[in-house]
C-alpha cells in the first residue's frame, strides 16, 4: 500500500467506518448517508482553519487592488520600482500573496482522499466488496457484517443521475442542486461592488475604461474569473450527473459548510446585493 492510502485514504475510510456503526448502533435512518453527511461535515470543520486563513489573504488582495492599479498607473513603466512599491505595499498592509495558495494546496491531497474513499464506499456493485473494506478497517470490531444499506431520501447512494431513464426524472435533481449550491459559492467569492456616487461612478467608469485598454492581461484575468463563475458549477453539475449519488451528498455538504464559512469571514461577496440589508456583510 502507497504512503498516500496508508496515511489518508485509510484512516478517513476507518472514521467513516465508526460514524456508521455508531449510527447503526443508535438506530439512526439512513446511516450511511448521515455517516457521508457526519464525515464530511467533521473533516471541513478541521480544515477550517486553512480555509479560514485562505479566505481572509484573498480578502485583504481584493482590499488592496485600487492601490495596485495607482501603483501600476504610477510605475508601469518602470519594472523595478513598480515591483519595490508592490513589495512595499504588501508589508505595509501585512500581506503575504502566497497565503492564499498554501491552505488550498494543502487541502488538495485530503479532498482527494476523501473522494476516493467515497469511491470505495459505494462500490456496492463490486463481488468482494465487503472483504475489500474489513480488509482496511483497523479493528475487527468495526467490520462490517453486511453491504450497507443505501437508501437515503428516496435515492440509492450507489445510482447515478445518468441512470435516470431506468430510476425515474427526480434523481436529476441531484446534479441540478448541485450544480446550484456551487454557482451560489462561486459567486460569494466574488468581492462585492463598492457603492460610490453617480459622479464619482462615472468618473470611475473613465478611469477604469483607460487602464483596461492599456492591460490587456487583467483584462483577460477578470474576464476568465467572469467565465469560470459559470464553468465551474457546470463542470460539477456534469460530474454529478454521472457519479454515484453518494458522491454527490458528499460534494453538496462540502459545499453547504463552505458558503457558511465564506459568508461568517467574507460575506455574501457578489451575492450582497439579493440579501435583506440587515443580512448584508
Amino acid at each position: 500500500m502507497n504512503p498516500f492510502d496508508t496515511f489518508l485514504i485509510q484512516p478517513i475510510l476507518n472514521l467513516l467506518i465508526v460514524f456508521y456503526q455508531i449510527l447503526f448502533l443508535v438506530k439512526v435512518p439512513w446511516t450511511l448517508g448521515f455517516a457521508i453527511i457526519l464525515l464530511t461535515t467533521v473533516i471541513r470543520f478541521a480544515l477550517w482553519p486553512l480555509t479560514a486563513s485562505q479566505l481572509k489573504s484573498s480578502q485583504k488582495m481584493a482590499a488592496l487592488k485600487p492601490h495596485l492599479e495607482r501603483i501600476k498607473k504610477e510605475h508601469g513603466h518602470d519594472k523595478i520600482r513598480h515591483q519595490q512599491e508592490i513589495s512595499n505595499l504588501y508589508k505595509a498592509h501585512g500581506v503575504n500573496p502566497v497565503a492564499g495558495c498554501l491552505p488550498l494546496l494543502l487541502q488538495i491531497p485530503i479532498f482527494i482522499a476523501l473522494y476516493q474513499v467515497l469511491l470505495k464506499i459505494v462500490g456496492f456493485q463490486e463481488a468482494d466488496f465487503l472483504s475489500k473494506i474489513n480488509n482496511l478497517i483497523y479493528f475487527d470490531s468495526f467490520h462490517l457484517k453486511e453491504i450497507p444499506d443505501t437508501n437515503f431520501l428516496g435515492f440509492s447512494l450507489a445510482e447515478k443521475p445518468n441512470q435516470w431513464t431506468q430510476i425515474g426524472f427526480a434523481i436529476l435533481l441531484i446534479p441540478i442542486i448541485t450544480g446550484l449550491l456551487q454557482y451560489i459559492q462561486s459567486k460569494m467569492l466574488i468581492p462585492a461592488a463598492q457603492k460610490s456616487s453617480p459622479n464619482q461612478s462615472k468618473s470611475l467608469q473613465k478611469s477604469q475604461a483607460k487602464t483596461e485598454r492599456k492591460e490587456g492581461m487583467e483584462d483577460t484575468m477578470a474576464a476568465m474569473q467572469s467565465q469560470m463563475t459559470m464553468i465551474m458549477p457546470l463542470m460539477i453539475a456534469f460530474f454529478s450527473y454521472g457519479f454515484p449519488v453518494g458522491l454527490s451528498l458528499y460534494w453538496n455538504t462540502f459545499t453547504l459548510i463552505g458558503i457558511f464559512q465564506q459568508y461568517m469571514i467574507s460575506g455574501a461577496g457578489d451575492l450582497n446585493k439579493f440579501l435583506p440589508r440587515k443580512w448584508q456583510k
